[in-house]
């Protein structure tokens, strides 16, 4: 416990190490938002073509090309995340030239995150209510005209919530990234704190991952709650009445 304590105090007189967490933590950010960002719209992309593309969907495909896509998001979801990572380590030395790093995370991330968003992309989706759809479909609005002003209108407080679950998501898996030559704050927590028996060190790095927790879970519940139409129907109403 001493140790602990005198670790604790040298870690917040030791302005290198605090600078070391400002670069971390901006490392973190970036390289979450921009795996985040890709992968919401691969994943877009998939789940929206698991849902249309069924036997009763608005635009059916093909059985085999429908089970080929299903496998392959059911195969990369089941891959532990850091043995992807240590698998895609080489396509990111080949598109960014380097393998360890902030940067060279970032497409592990996007390709371990994108099966996953795709599930929840299909999730959301099959929750919109199959009359509406049947509704678009009657007064002769095309699958495109359907998913993008039917389908998706209708799911995006469901999407928004998926996507704020994919963020944290990513964020936990940047910062197991940093046990493998990743950046962030799990790179800090990993070479400043595990491997020096510096608890004190860990400690803080979890801090500040629970607090960007915190910040986007609250960001992103408040945008899904201010977009669910119910919702904002439900106090329209409960204003009027008051009035």
């Amino acid at each position: 416990m001493d140790k602990f304590l005198a670790d604790l105090t040298d870690a917040f007189s030791n302005p290198a190490l605090w600078e070391e967490f400002r670069a971390g933590t901006w490392e973190t950010l970036y390289s979450t938002v921009i795996a985040t960002f890709l992968a919401c719209v691969l994943g877009l992309v998939l789940g929206v073509l698991l849902v249309v593309g069924e036997k009763d969907g608005v635009r059916p495909l093909p059985a085999p090309v429908m089970s080929a896509l299903n496998f392959v998001i059911n195969i990369l979801r089941s891959v532990p995340f850091l043995i992807l990572m240590l698998m895609v380590l080489p396509l990111s030395k080949v598109l960014l030239g380097t393998r360890i790093g902030t940067l060279a995370s970032i497409p592990p991330l996007i390709i371990a995150a994108a099966p996953f968003v795709a599930r929840l992309v299909e999730t959301s989706l099959r929750e919109v209510d199959k009359g509406v759809i049947e509704a678009a479909q009657s007064m002769g609005c095309s699958p495109f005209q359907i998913i993008w002003k039917v389908i998706l209108p209708e799911s995006k407080p469901s999407l928004i919530a998926g996507a704020t679950t994919a963020f944290i998501t990513i964020l936990s898996y940047g910062a197991m990234a940093g046990a493998i030559g990743g950046g962030g704050l799990g790179k800090i927590a990993i070479n400043y704190g595990y491997n020096k028996y510096n608890y004190a060190v860990m400690l803080i790095a979890v801090i500040f991952i629970v607090i960007l927790v915190q910040i986007f879970q609250s960001l992103g519940t408040w945008l899904a709650v201010r977009s669910d139409k119910r919702l904002t129907h439900t106090r329209r109403r409960k204003k009027s009445k008051r009035k």
